[in-house]
């Protein structure tokens, strides 16, 4: 629920003394100014009793700027997000009226009546840190990375794949090289759980009604489990198949079991150890936004979370178009990440590190 108060949302008007050409290949997350770009407005980041958006908007000496915006995520996601800054773009431009009007309708999303938990749900499982080597992440001390695979390296780490794979997007070949590269970078146990969870978004998909216009969270992310030691000692077409059988759970049942999982359970979170969530960004349209001075240099996501990455496309200074996923890990782990990444690559162009340290 939304208490309509008419308070507005906070908006920072900021400057800064550089240009976008001096910010080069940094301009993707993690921003090394990100703390300046989105001032972080003391008491306004909660979920309740505060405001909903906060959205800065800094001027740079060339007279380019960036436009940064926090969003609290139980109002919208990704594709709502978007459709709510096309709107910002379309009356900046003069429109008096969105060309897409929002639609509320949450009901649409309840749970049934009596809810009863259909599927199996191995994103919300408990799980015990039984070997002790499932690491826990300390926000406070994690390094941050960004990492950048053109055509030619998307390529190559196709080429390793073999026929009876199938059709793979790129998304799910980056995603499953990092996923496993990340397992081995932590050290699990052989015999210890891991598992992936691929954020999914219901629109567009088959069986679901969802009217133009919705703006509310429509995704959820099931989760593929397996052994560490099987994900490590297997060849990488092994990892793919393991987040294709993730996507494969999506289906109208599969979201009306989470909704009545999330009464019976009373809103449990994602399982937290030895889980990777990661999100495909690459076609949520933040890169096409236009407030009227052209399409941005980079649009998307700010920074990784400790337990999410996204996937995001991205095209850096010399003009090569490919795909940029940001990390974080603790220091040592993200070493050896870093070394993994290495290794696997030696045959092939080696996979390139933007540099964007926090």
């Amino acid at each position: 629920m939304v208490d309509c108060t008419g308070e507005g949302v906070l908006f920072i008007e900021a400057n800064a003394d550089t240009t976008l050409e001096n910010l080069g290949d940094s301009i993707q997350p993690m921003c090394p100014c990100y703390e300046e770009l989105l001032y972080d407005v003391p008491g306004s980041g909660g979920i309740l009793r505060s405001p909903l958006i906060l959205i800065q908007v800094t001027r740079l000496m060339c007279g380019g700027f960036i436009f940064a915006l926090r969003l609290n995520h139980t109002m919208s996601d990704a594709p709502g997000l978007v459709q709510f800054i096309n709107a910002i773009s379309e009356m900046a431009q003069g429109l008096s009226v969105p060309s897409l009007l929002p639609i509320w309708q949450r009901e649409l999303l309840n749970a049934r009546n009596p809810p009863r938990i259909t599927r199996i749900h191995h994103e919300y499982e408990e799980v015990t840190n039984t070997k002790g080597t499932l690491m826990a992440m300390d926000e406070n001390n994690l390094a941050h990375r960004s990492f950048f695979f053109d055509l030619k390296e998307i390529r190559a780490l196709r080429n390793r794949l073999p026929a009876s794979l199938g059709a793979c997007s790129t998304f799910e070949v980056l995603i499953a090289y990092v996923w496993r590269c990340r397992t081995i970078a932590f050290a699990v146990d052989p015999d210890e759980v891991v598992r992936i969870s691929c954020i999914i978004n219901m629109r567009g998909k088959r069986g679901f009604d969802l009217p133009p216009g919705y703006y509310g969270n429509a995704f959820v992310y099931p989760a593929s489990i397996t052994k560490a030691g099987m994900l490590c000692k297997n060849p990488l077409e092994y990892a793919i198949r393991l987040l294709k059988k993730a996507k494969a759970e999506m289906s109208q049942e599969y979201m009306k079991s989470v909704a009545d999982l999330m009464v019976i359970k009373g809103r449990p979170s994602f399982t937290l150890p030895g889980n990777y969530l990661i999100s495909d960004l690459t076609h949520a349209g933040f890169g096409e936004v236009d407030f009227g001075w052209g399409k941005p240099v980079y649009g998307g996501a700010a920074r990784a979370l400790s337990n999410v990455s996204f996937c995001m496309r991205f095209r850096n200074s010399k003009g090569e178009e490919g795909n940029v996923i940001p990390i974080c890990l603790p220091p040592p782990v993200m070493e050896r990440f870093e070394q993994e990444l290495k290794r696997m690559t030696k045959e092939a162009e080696p996979v390139r590190l933007i540099t964007s340290k926090l």
